[in-house]
């Protein structure tokens, strides 16, 4: 597939990296972004600037990586847009509701787009590197089709099934866990702190005993070292993937009673003004229950 023309909608912090990968694939990538600093910037390393999202979806394939359901809904869930576009597939990489993913998958369909839901695990880093994990589901047709400019972005990419819903549900559930493990690290931390053990030592024989990998060891790092700065994954957008996992828990009767713990510690985190730190800053609620220094 190198060589077709992708269009790249959304050059956040996650997004300008995934499109520079493309650009090093051999793709001609056509940028947009709402702020035109991150545009000139891939501009000038090869990408041609799209004059707007209608602009973009005259590719052949579009990517989409915006922040949340009601940026994605506003620029891209418009039926004009869709109707005039040239796109025959639509990977939309973002975190957003399983309400909207089954609206989106929709209305792309009555508009003869295939539409694909490719979360991705990782960090900034992780995506300047290519390295994202990928999660995916839609028709196998349109996944066999964006196969190549998946790999071109992540290190592997996982199969959740037929329904682009589907991949959105296996995000929010691994973003909800991993919401779990930094508030179950902050108690515990705070518990041995308060008991005269330092958090760095206890997560360093927690990592290296019972709970290996990398959500542990990262988190655990910076639950322990109080380093929330600079922020990896912002703290609201903690708060809203916890928010979509209860969402999507009473949509299905599903209940998620530490869900609505942690929705409670997020909101605490904000209103302390922790809005511009990583989503480990939530770490600080468990410390000020605890009656901890900050």
């Amino acid at each position: 597939m190198g060589g077709t023309t992708v269009g790249f909608v959304g050059l956040g912090a996650m997004g300008r990296g995934m499109a520079a990968n493309l650009l090093g694939a051999g793709y001609t990538v056509r940028v947009w972004n709402r702020s035109p600093g991150p545009v000139a910037e891939l501009v000038a390393r090869g990408a041609q600037a799209a004059g707007g999202p209608a602009d973009a979806f005259a590719a052949g394939v579009v990517v989409s990586m915006l922040a949340d359901d009601t940026a994605f809904e506003r620029l891209l869930l418009d039926p004009e847009l869709l109707a005039g576009a040239a796109a025959g597939v639509h990977v939309n990489m973002a975190t957003v509701s399983v309400a909207l993913a089954e609206r989106a998958e929709a209305l792309h369909t009555e508009h003869g787009i295939g539409y694909v839901a490719a979360p991705v695990l990782g960090r900034p880093p992780a995506a300047a590197a290519g390295t994202l994990d990928i999660l995916t589901a839609g028709s196998p047709d349109a996944l066999a089709a964006v196969e190549p400019l998946l790999a071109a972005m992540g290190r592997r990419t996982w199969h959740f099934g037929d329904r682009p819903v589907q991949a959105n549900a296996a995000k929010i559930s691994t973003n909800f866990l991993l919401a779990c493990a930094i508030e179950s690290l902050a108690e515990a931390c705070s518990l041995a702190e308060a008991n005269g053990v330092r958090p760095t030592d206890l997560v360093e024989m927690l990592t290296g005993t019972l709970f290996p990998g990398p959500a542990y060891t990262g988190y655990g790092s910076m639950v322990a070292e109080r380093r929330y700065e600079p922020a990896g994954f912002r703290l609201p957008l903690g708060l809203k993937d916890v928010d979509l996992a209860l969402t999507a828990g009473a949509a299905a009767h599903v209940p998620l009673p530490f869900g609505s713990v942690l929705r409670d510690a997020f909101l605490d985190a904000l209103a302390h003004g922790d809005g511009e730190k990583d989503w480990a800053a939530v770490a600080a609620v468990a410390r000020r229950r605890a009656g901890l220094p900050a």
